[in-house]
């Protein structure tokens, strides 16, 4: 279940993003790297018009295999994978 929430959190702080169009405070979970290796898989996966935080949390757990190699591996290394 951490896991899932460690997820959960780094989706919501993309979704956040492109909720609010502009920045946020990104949790500790969500490094820089994280962000960087990240952040346009999940726009392209999972920000769809009328997304909610948790679609789009669900989508990241769900889409973790198509998310891209440096991606996957942050989050991995990071101890979020699902």
């Amino acid at each position: 279940m951490k896991k899932r929430t460690a997820v959960a959190v780094l989706a919501c702080a993309f979704a956040g993003q492109a909720f609010a169009g502009d920045d946020i405070k990104l949790p500790p979970e969500v490094t820089p790297s994280m962000r960087a290796a990240c952040e346009t898989d999940v726009r392209r996966l999972c920000i769809k018009p009328g997304a909610t935080l948790e679609s789009v949390r669900d989508c990241v757990l769900s889409k973790f295999m198509r998310l891209g190699k440096r991606c996957q591996i942050e989050i991995a290394s990071a101890g979020l994978a699902p």
